[in-house]
């Protein structure tokens, strides 16, 4: 995922009117305001702050030593202290933009939005064509998350004498963000004229998958990763071929994604659900065993291995372990609980001890007991306690189940074998037919797939690099 880097506005330096200091001491007004400057710039404020606070007793009022102040406040951290100096140097000159750009900074850091707001909008209006006046009020408002309002401040700025780069990029991304995908693209388009650079590639092809053009997309994620081959540009090229089920090449971008991203799980978690869509389930659950080591508390990992073990049972000692360390470090969560129990059944389901199902038993009671309202909970105690011949116990948990969910083909056709063997013929009948028609929802359950692929991408995107 993109992310303007605005950061908080600038603070601005006004023109100083400051004689320049002579080899003499610093006597005077102007060379004792000069030596606090030099000290301001090189960064060593609390002794500016002392030489200007003595400044201020005997010159006050002064428009130039109340400014300087109020930055060095600023720079100290000291936002509420500069807030009055900065109030006081805008009374003082009305008519100075950089002086009411100080005050509406030090205004919105101390969360006074309303009355920052008003000083930035101040500013553009006694600076309509300048690059910061614009600039700045867009970014104000991005930082209120109020990226329509802030366009317009932006493509101000971006017309203006002196507009950056990072002025265009932001712009560029504001206009994805609000939909604005012609928009976006232009804008684009006409900053790689200037600076062929990976991180605009990157948002061209985020404004191309919106805009429904997956091939193109696929070569600007491509392009991304090859200038600039970081976790992030990597994982946003394997994760456009996964979007779109192109399960191959995304193996072949993921697995070199990991060699040069080890320790990044979603790129190993990317690689496993490739590997899933590809058929290859064994590869596929040491893949997100590999992902589940590297995010322990990630439950999107998980998931998906449950759904790759769900075809190949054969590494079950180790998922098993790996759900049991889950449902440890989540003891609340009805789902990791339920986990646990599938895969302690799953992998032992030869096993004639009946000590196991016993142990399955307690974790798909618990995980009813955190969320009664499950339907996959009841639905596997139902077919436990059909697998143990206990059909009488079955049929309320399979009821339930249908009562939480009612369109689950499977659950129709599990209470309809329960009600076999409890020899009600007619009650079976009507959920084999049930089912039957609910069959075809096996298309729905590939939509499900889809959207929960989109899901995993766009929240792995979301999150910082690898993890």
């Amino acid at each position: 995922m993109r992310e303007f880097r605005w950061a908080a506005a600038a603070l601005f330096l006004a023109a100083f009117r400051c004689a320049p200091v002579s080899g003499a001491a610093a006597d005077t007004p102007e060379q004792r305001f000069q030596s606090a400057l030099t000290h301001y710039n090189a960064g060593q404020y609390a002794t500016a702050q002392h030489e200007l606070e003595s400044l201020d007793r005997d010159l006050p009022h002064s428009f130039d030593i109340e400014e300087l102040l109020g930055l060095v406040y600023s720079a100290e951290g000291q936002d509420d202290k500069a807030e009055p100096r900065f109030q006081e140097a805008v009374r003082l000159k009305p008519d100075s933009g950089p002086a009411r750009n100080n005050l509406a900074t030090d205004l919105a850091r101390l969360g006074k939005t309303s009355e920052a707001e008003a000083q930035f909008k101040k500013v553009v209006e006694l600076e309509p064509d300048s690059y910061d006046a614009n600039h700045n009020l867009g970014e104000f408002y991005v930082g209120k998350e109020e990226i329509p309002a802030a366009i317009p401040y932006l493509e101000r700025a971006q017309k203006a004498e002196g507009a950056t780069y990072d002025n265009g990029y932001d712009l560029a991304l504001a206009y994805e963000k609000t939909g604005r995908l012609s928009d976006a693209e232009n804008q684009i388009r006409s900053l790689l004229k200037q600076k062929d650079a990976a991180e605009l590639h990157d948002l061209l092809a985020q404004v191309e998958e919106q805009s429904g053009n997956y091939v193109a997309a696929a070569n600007e994620y491509q392009a991304a990763a090859h200038m600039d081959p970081s976790e992030s540009n990597i994982f946003d090229w394997g994760g456009e071929l996964l979007l779109h089920q192109t399960s191959g090449p995304a193996i072949q971008v993921f697995t070199a994604g990991i060699g040069r991203y080890p320790n990044s799980a979603r790129m190993a978690l990317g690689l496993g659900l490739a590997l899933y869509l590809q058929g290859s389930y064994d590869d596929a659950v040491k893949a997100l065993i590999k992902a589940t080591d590297l995010s322990p508390s990630d439950p999107r990992a998980y998931y998906f291995l449950s759904k790759a073990y769900d075809q190949s049972p054969n590494q079950a000692d180790e998922v098993i372990q790996r759900f049991h360390r889950f449902a440890e470090l989540r003891p609340n969560d009805a789902q990791a609980v339920l986990d646990y129990a599938m895969s302690l059944w799953k992998g032992k389901r030869s096993d004639t001890d009946a000590a196991y199902l016993d142990q399955v038993e307690l974790l798909l009671r618990k995980s009813i007991t955190l969320d009664p309202s499950s339907s996959e909970a009841h639905l596997q105690l139902g077919n436990l306690y059909s697998q143990r011949k206990k059909y009488s116990e079955a049929v309320p948990e399979y009821r339930e189940a249908l009562k939480l969910s009612p369109d689950v083909p499977d659950a129709h056709f599990r209470l309809g074998q329960a009600y076999v063997h409890l020899g009600q013929v007619d009650l079976a009948q009507k959920e084999f037919q049930i089912h039957q028609k609910l069959y075809e929802e096996h298309l729905a359950e590939v939509d499900k797939q889809r959207a929960e692929i989109k899901q995993f991408v766009y929240s792995a995107k979301a999150r910082p690099a690898g993890q």
